[in-house]
């Protein structure tokens, strides 16, 4: 197979999906439907179901086995409370439960739909064009009300003890490492896209991170009103800030763009690695849970492995 040093792979980045079929009818107006564009990869950050739970897993491997994706790729988020162990088990659930979730996750219904299910880490793959790339997960986010897959503002688990900020302690177990491709976490970093009523609620310890990282593209979800993308442009706010805060100068140099979503064609994203990164939030829900958000297919050129 002849392999050019970069290939150009697809990408199509979804989250919050929350129990979402497809429908049925012809000319339907949810922006996700089939039949969905093939793609190299499909990335889904998290929150496939309500509040978890064996049946609804189910629902979410047979809506992934329908899209036509070499690669599949998934983490859970805060509503799939019984992929969570540590949650499952501090409510005195059964612990059956969380054996079943894992197994429906993992087990031939995923195995059928091509997903593979990622625990928080740095992961490699390499497709079938040659193209490869690393990737970083994680399902985590900030405490709010009694959600799984929770941590406290003061902890970071993306730091080593010798990277976090002052007051904060480092639980890195799996900490984001540097010069990785791509980072999917189910919630924003501080300052991109995770504004909403009660402010920009996104994590100060991520964004710290991907500073440090500059991951060529880094997907999440979460916040649901905020489904778009960002363009931050490290260089420029090392050149002009460097006394500002992270979140100070992101939200005045990251060069915002505005353009409409052009899903089911590709957003084309030429970067260099260390120099830019494009966030996405593919939540595809709306804040009243209606599937009204499109996906985003996004072409990136990846280095060959050939």
């Amino acid at each position: 197979m002849e392999c050019f040093p970069t290939i150009a792979t697809t990408f199509l980045v979804i989250s919050d999906t929350h129990n979402f079929e497809f429908g049925n009818t012809p000319g339907s107006p949810q922006p996700l439907r089939l039949p969905a564009p093939k793609v190299d990869v499909l990335l889904h950050c998290g929150d496939l179901t309500e509040v978890g739970g064996v049946s609804s897993y189910e629902k979410a491997m047979k809506m992934l086995g329908s899209i036509d994706a070499e690669l599949k790729l998934v983490i859970p988020g805060n509503h799939d409370l019984d992929l969570d162990k540590q949650y499952w088990e501090a409510h005195d659930e059964d612990p059956e439960d969380h054996i079943l979730a894992v197994d429906a996750m993992t087990g031939r219904l995923a195995d059928e739909a091509g997903a593979s299910y990622l625990i928080e880490g740095t992961h490699s793959f390499t497709l079938k064009s040659g193209a490869k790339f690393t990737i970083y997960v994680s399902p985590y986010t900030p405490a709010f009300y009694d959600w799984a897959f929770a941590y406290e503002r003061n902890e970071d688990r993306y730091n080593g003890p010798h990277q976090v900020a002052d007051a904060v302690t480092s639980i890195a177990t799996e900490p984001l490492p540097d010069g990785v491709d791509i980072v999917m976490t189910h919630g924003p970093p501080k300052g991109i896209l995770d504004s909403c009523p009660g402010g920009n609620v996104g994590c100060d310890s991520l964004l710290r991170a991907i500073r440090r990282a500059k991951p060529v593209m880094h997907c999440f979800g979460h916040i649901h009103e905020c489904n778009g993308i960002e363009v931050i442009e490290w260089q420029k706010l090392a050149a002009r800030n460097p006394s500002r805060s992270d979140v100070d100068a992101i939200q005045k140099y990251s060069k915002w763009r505005p353009i409409e979503n052009p899903y089911p064609q590709p957003f084309v994203w030429k970067h260099g690695h260390g120099e830019r990164t494009l966030a996405v939030n593919a939540a595809i829900m709306t804040v009243e849970y209606k599937p009204e958000n499109a996906p985003w297919l996004i072409s990136l050129d990846l280095p060959c492995s050939l």
